[in-house]
């Protein structure tokens, strides 16, 4: 064999030499991992991959070091179920453990706490409980830099002097969870490179922990949605290198020290909203110049916008709604927010026109100024605002209905438009050349007081899902074109003065149709300020809600039949034609709406008798048909036993042992089929659903301002 083929074997043998003495797993750790195993009563499948092999190194989940210790469990969104092995805590190399985003259930072992190698530990979006102990005062100082616990249940007190074993912890995450009493201050004790704490979502109480200011690395601090009371401290602003600084909804109060406000020049993130915080918005806020989330709405907050505002380059989103601000707009230039997506300033006092200094944010994308006293009418400038989704401007004093949707056509990105309570006693528009809105998915020209007819340009918004033209004076019949709108779910032309039939168009409309239709595709996020944030354990979002399938035709001068096609709408959970000519009896096909929460049918010209198979309606939580001239036995048993007598009030031909005419024997209308358990779950299941629903699915025009307005 030549010399190089002689080379080439030998090193062939030295490769298969070296592969043959790498190291397999230790036998010690590997039965710790048996035991963590054991300890669950749901593995989907790990302890195949476990069992079947001789060498844990290469099992699933787990990383091992070149001399065969294991260094990292990772074993996330695997469906576990069980209780966590203090067994775990015998890996003496292991640095990293995260169990995250299963179903485990029982307590925290002390035992991972207290590990001198761990130093990332992630339980996060489990089913933990009990209480976090405090480390024995014997033990020494533990690495762990990263302790995530959130979206748990654990309770009690938080740990205090537990931290102070931990010289090189970094960051907690404990949010959302049930920890009660005071935040510890212990963090800011010989922690030098702590940087991150976030315990929202708790049940904890008191102050802001005193000594935060000594937190010199830390850049996270997050404890809304507890019950912290008292003001902001002084020593709070000491923290000079915190960059998110988020407590909403906690009953905090004061107001914000200007001059202590400069010395958090590093804030990106800063929501104190929800709280009861009063005084002014100090001018020192333009000295936040890397500021890009502002979130101090629903507090007690006066006086005006403090020009300084404008020197806030970076801000993405301004969020100061539900205060009590006032003045003029114009105070501030917003021409310089080159970065501005998101403007909430409703539900204040602000007066004055819109400043054209708005119409140079390039990157608005919600816009919000309802429920103030502004005025005058739109300008051609809006149409700069390109990149518009959202816009609400209900509640003000615009006039020039015409000439505002001719320019709001333009924004061609436009999904929901909701400019009700302006333009009163104007004419609705029904010039063909509206074509724009092709985007639009809510659309709210309400409480207006509008002449007019349903204007034939809605047949156009094709991707419609909500359409709110209630409280206004609209005459006319419903247009037939209507069940053309394939996406359109909640309907709302009450209070108006329509007439004619129902159309049997209305029966044909998709989405009532059946729940089985998934709503478009691209359609609006309901709340807004759902921006990315610089910080990234500051991201908020805010998922859209999802409103009922509605329709509500009440107080209009409709007559005929109620459709028999009614039935049809299948995925209808309020369905009110109260306060019309309506007459002829209810018919049967209602039972078939088997999710109808609200029915609502007073005050027309019914006749003939409740049909008893709408004791079937199990969800049924509001039903009311008074003042018709409806006859014979009020159904028993289902949903029907739980309804006042008001319901049924101005009907003296209909009986029951609740009213004041009560039933003959022979005349006492049948009671349901379904059993008594049958009835009694279905009941219970009902009773939830109408506490979420409430009476305002029927009555309150208010549902949409909470989300739009």
């Amino acid at each position: 064999m030549p010399f190089s083929g002689l080379a080439a074997a030998a090193l062939l043998l030295l490769l298969l030499s070296m592969a043959n003495s790498t190291i397999a797993c230790l036998e010690q750790e590997k039965s710790s991992l048996l035991r963590f195993l054991a300890g669950l009563s749901h593995d989907n499948g790990i302890a195949m991959s476990w069992r079947n092999g001789i060498d844990c190194c290469v099992w699933e989940g787990i990383t091992c070091s070149e001399d065969g210790a294991i260094i990292e469990v990772y074993l996330v969104s695997k469906g576990l179920e069980g209780q966590i092995s203090p067994s775990l805590g015998e890996l003496r190399s292991l640095l990293y453990l995260n169990l995250s985003y299963n179903l485990l259930s029982g307590g925290l072992p002390e035992e991972l706490m207290s590990s001198g190698s761990i130093i990332v530990l992630d339980v996060s979006f489990n089913r933990l409980d009990g209480d976090l102990q405090e480390l024995n005062s014997s033990v020494s100082d533990r690495p762990l830099q990263v302790l995530n616990i959130s979206s748990n249940r654990f309770t009690g007190e938080f740990p205090s002097t537990t931290w102070e074993k931990m010289r090189s912890l970094v960051a907690i995450n404990a949010s959302n969870n049930s920890f009660t009493g005071q935040i510890p201050s212990s963090f800011c004790t010989g922690l030098p490179s702590f940087a991150m704490l976030d315990v929202s979502y708790n049940q904890f109480s008191g102050s802001i922990p005193p000594g935060i200011g000594k937190c010199t690395a830390l850049k996270v601090l997050k404890a809304g949605h507890n019950n912290i009371s008292g003001a902001l401290p002084d020593d709070l602003f000491h923290a000079t290198s915190l960059e998110c600084l988020s407590f909403p909804n906690n009953d905090l109060q004061g107001t914000i020290d200007g001059v202590l406000m400069i010395k958090l020049s590093n804030l990106v993130f800063l929501d104190l909203a929800w709280n009861r915080f009063s005084g002014t918005i100090p001018d020192s806020i333009g000295k936040l110049k890397r500021l890009q989330e502002f979130h101090m709405n629903n507090n007690n907050i006066s006086g005006e916008l403090p020009s300084s505002l404008g020197d806030c380059t970076n801000v993405i989103t301004i969020n100061l709604e539900n205060n009590k601000l006032a003045g003029e707009l114009s105070k501030v230039n917003f021409s310089n927010l080159h970065n501005l997506q998101a403007l909430g300033l409703s539900s204040n006092y602000f007066t004055g026109t819109i400043p054209d200094s708005i119409y140079s944010c390039g990157t608005l994308t919600w816009l919000r100024l309802s429920r103030n006293k502004l005025q005058g009418q739109l300008t051609e400038k809006l149409e700069n605002l390109k990149s518009l989704t959202f816009v609400s401007l209900s509640y003000n004093n615009f006039t020039n209905i015409t000439g505002s949707l001719h320019i709001l056509k333009s924004l061609r990105n436009l999904t929901s438009l909701l400019i009700g309570s302006n333009f009163i006693h104007e004419a609705m528009p029904e010039d063909e050349t509206i074509d724009g809105f092709e985007n639009l998915h809510v659309l709210a020209i309400n409480n207006c007081a509008l002449t007019g007819k349903i204007p034939n340009w809605l047949s156009k918004l094709k991707k419609l899902e909500l359409l709110l033209l209630h409280n206004n004076q609209l005459s006319g019949p419903i247009p037939t074109w209507i069940n053309s709108l394939n996406f359109l779910k909640y309907i709302d032309l009450s209070n108006n003065s329509l007439i004619g039939d129902i159309p049997t168009a209305l029966m044909e409309m998709p989405m009532l149709k059946s729940d089985k239709i998934e709503d478009h595709p691209d359609g609006p996020r309901v709340s807004p300020f759902t921006i990315y944030v610089g910080v990234s354990l500051c991201f908020q979002y805010r998922a859209a809600s999802a409103f009922p399938k509605m329709l509500n035709l009440g107080n209009n001068k409709l007559s005929g039949l109620i459709p028999v096609k009614i039935g049809q709408l299948k995925a209808l959970l309020s369905l009110n034609l109260s306060f019309n000519n309506l007459h002829g009896e209810i018919p049967q096909s209602i039972s078939d709406i088997k999710n109808l929460m609200g029915l609502d049918l007073s005050s027309n010209h019914l006749t003939g008798a409740i049909p008893s198979a709408l004791v079937n309606l199990h969800f049924l939580s509001e039903f009311n048909v008074s003042y018709n001239d409806l006859q014979g036995p009020v159904p028993i048993g289902g949903q029907f036993s739980t309804f006042p007598s008001s319901s049924f009030a101005g009907n003296p031909k209909l009986c029951s042992p609740m009213l004041v005419q009560h039933c003959n024997l022979a005349e006492a209308a049948p009671t349901s089929p379904t059993s008594t358990k049958q009835y009694i779950d279905k009941v219970v299941f009902a009773i939830g659903f109408g506490v979420f629903f409430g009476i305002g699915v029927l009555y309150d025009q208010t549902i949409i301002s909470r989300y739009f307005g």
